[in-house]
């Protein structure tokens, strides 16, 4: 969200995990930076893209094609990475690709890793508290049903720009399919991420943090929910959001992920 991969974090992990002697893919999809275009096959034509217009849910194809190129250079084990929202795409690629998957890609999947994922909507509703919070979704919609969706939401409604048609993804009547973070929620069973079969991996760093709960609270109640026989799960001490100043710390603890991962094979 907002960002890209060409980033001094994966210029780290890169480094780190070609040390240990594996290929580290890093990749954009469709919803990089504020906003982007995406070519369509015709040539003629152009799909609205970035974080102001993405359909998030368009990030399948974008990471099932990352996949198939890595497979189709011959490399035979995958492990997803994604960060933020690219957590959310992560686990909602999976779920997809196991639910539907026609080209063999599941079992070549060998591990998820997820670095700050975030509760969108809870963060939402907690930022703008509940009767904005249900103005601004009632706002898009109408802004949808007028065939006006691509414009942009009011100031301070969201932690950037945004269309309303990527507002109503993202908090519409019909999210459930990527709210799959609601820790927030004390019932929630995460069946999306309980859905994940091989080990699992999760950080968040214990500054600057996009989630409302304290860690020290948050990740015991997550090891009650997850049941996941492989899960890996902490927080990595004086990190924010996006690990700076701790990237080597992070890419260690994965190295260590992952070759427990390969001594259990």
């Amino acid at each position: 969200m907002q960002s890209n991969c060409l980033k001094k974090r994966e210029n780290i992990l890169s480094t780190k995990a070609n040390g240990w002697g594996l290929a580290y893919f890093s990749f954009n999809n469709r919803g990089h930076d504020l906003a982007a275009y995406v070519s369509k096959t015709d040539g003629n034509s152009r799909l609205e893209g970035g974080s102001i217009y993405e359909n998030v849910y368009d990030s399948y194809y974008d990471i099932k094609s990352a996949i198939q190129k890595m497979l189709g250079l011959g490399y035979t084990k995958i492990h997803l990475q994604g960060h933020s929202l690219g957590c959310t795409k992560i686990i909602y690629t999976y779920n997809r690709i196991k639910a539907d998957d026609n080209n063999g890609i599941l079992p070549c999947i060998k591990s998820v890793i997820l670095l700050s994922l975030v509760d969108m909507v809870g963060m939402q509703r907690e930022d703008l508290g509940e009767e904005r919070y249900k103005e601004m979704l009632n706002y898009a919609i109408n802004k949808e049903r007028q065939g006006r969706g691509d414009e942009l939401m009011p100031d301070k409604s969201f932690v950037h720009p945004i269309s309303a048609k990527t507002y109503i993804t993202y908090f519409g009547p019909d999210n459930e399919r990527i709210d799959i973070a609601k820790f927030g929620d004390r019932y929630s069973q995460f069946k999306e991420l309980n859905n994940i079969d091989v080990p699992l991996f999760m950080r968040w760093g214990t500054i600057y943090e996009f989630i409302s709960q304290e860690l020290d609270e948050l990740i015991p109640f997550l090891k009650d929910k997850i049941y996941n026989k492989h899960l890996d799960i902490g927080y990595i001490g004086g990190a924010d959001h996006n690990y700076y100043g701790k990237e080597d710390t992070l890419a260690t603890e994965i190295m260590f992920f992952l070759k427990y991962i390969a001594e259990g094979e």
